[in-house]
């Protein structure tokens, strides 16, 4: 079997020095807002180029707790893409605002800058694009919009800690930067976890409080809020983890770039693409990092292909695992039927539901085991067989 992800692996890997802080966050005593959150904190505002970092309970409060603290509610509008996890409009519903979708760019699956103008309405206060499967979107144009049009930024880093943008970290380019550390995730724990980024001091401040129940002092609350605290255990195994993030990313973006190598010349399968610093559409992990104008940490590598269905099952035959992020549309759900979105009106995010499918990435995939994949992947498409050979 391999997996689409094997968490497995990397502990196996850290097994010593993960074993060594767990033993002692249980020794110390501390298991609520102690030492390892106040320290990962700090660490992980260092990672991204931020001021302030504000562990909480997962991503999806991450979302939610940022959307709170810039005093998003009732009777505003957020402007996302149909093209993500639940969480992203979970978070927008829970503070009582709407979401409102815009088409996705094809190439990148991200939220379409171009369709983001025409959805501002009087009731806009805020943009939240989604880095999806690890690539930033286009903030240039986003951060252009948003300057224009007085609205606030909330970057849904989930699955992008690390990737950058013109060399700045996402999660430091909006109002708030949210982040989860789902166990799965690139940077992820033994449980739930999130983290919400900010160079506002008023944001930190406010969502600092919210994770406690509304309060600053103990027993002394100003407004309802959320018991959503990072455990001081996830926080020991994020601490340690984060450490080897930059290897494992940049690991990520070698197996991206053998993937394109090996399938460059396949005519039904459609490669993942990069911008360039010209803003050119390149293959993943093309060239040099720092000629990018975007640099993707490949959370999911993901292709496009007509006969998704088939081809995943062909490979599930073979003991391989696929999985298709995302089959149906934010749009579509049945949670948001009453906000009017019929098929059909943002079809490039239709379109990729059917068609995208997520192949095996995980640091440790070995070259024996991807080279099965492509050609289990190459045979279901009716593609010749390649090889590593002459594969940088």
């Amino acid at each position: 079997m391999i997996p689409i992800c094997d968490l497995k692996q990397q502990y196996l890997a850290l097994k010593n020095e993960l074993d060594d802080a767990l033993k002692q966050v249980a020794t110390s005593g501390r298991y609520i807002l102690g030492p390892q959150v106040a320290a990962l904190e700090q660490e992980i505002a260092d990672f991204c180029g931020c001021k302030y970092a504000v562990g909480v309970g997962s991503g999806t409060d991450a979302l939610h707790l940022a959307l709170r603290a810039l005093g998003i509610g009732p009777g505003d509008e957020v402007i996302t893409t149909p093209f993500s996890f639940v969480a992203t409009t979970e978070a927008i519903g829970l503070v009582g605002a709407t979401p409102v979708f815009v088409d996705v760019d094809p190439q990148t699956f991200n939220i379409d800058p171009e369709n983001v103008e025409a959805a501002i309405t009087s009731r806009t206060k805020s943009i939240l694009p989604v880095h999806l499967y690890g690539q930033p979107c286009d903030m240039d144009a986003i951060v252009d919009l948003a300057n224009r049009h007085d609205l606030a930024i909330v970057e849904d880093c989930a699955q992008a800690i690390g990737a950058t943008y013109r060399e700045q970290v996402v999660g430091s380019i909006g109002a708030a930067g949210c982040f989860s550390f789902f166990p799965s995730k690139n940077l992820g724990c033994m449980g739930d976890g999130g983290m919400i980024t900010t160079n506002d001091r008023s944001v930190y401040e406010r969502v600092e409080m919210l994770r406690r129940h509304g309060g600053s002092v103990k027993y002394h609350h100003s407004e309802l809020g959320l018991n959503s605290r990072l455990d001081e255990i996830q926080a020991a195994v994020l601490r340690i983890k984060l450490k080897y993030l930059s290897k494992w990313n940049a690991r990520r973006r070698s197996i991206a770039r053998r993937y394109n190598q090996l399938l460059a010349n396949v005519d039904n399968v459609k490669l993942p693409r990069e911008l360039d610093k010209d803003g050119r559409f390149v293959r993943a992990g093309q060239g040099n990092d720092k000629s990018s104008l975007i640099t993707s940490v490949y959370h999911q590598y993901t292709l496009q292909l007509e006969e998704r269905d088939q081809v995943a099952e062909a490979l599930r035959r073979q003991g391989i695992e696929t999985f298709p992020y995302y089959p149906v549309p934010l749009h579509l759900q049945e949670v948001h039927a009453q906000l009017g979105y019929k098929r059909g009106c943002l079809p490039v995010a239709e379109r990729l539901a059917q068609s995208c499918l997520s192949l095996p990435m995980f640091p440790e995939l070995s070259e024996e085991n991807q080279q099965q994949v492509v050609d289990v992947l190459l045979s279901a498409t009716g593609s010749p067989s390649a090889s590593y050979a002459g594969v940088a």
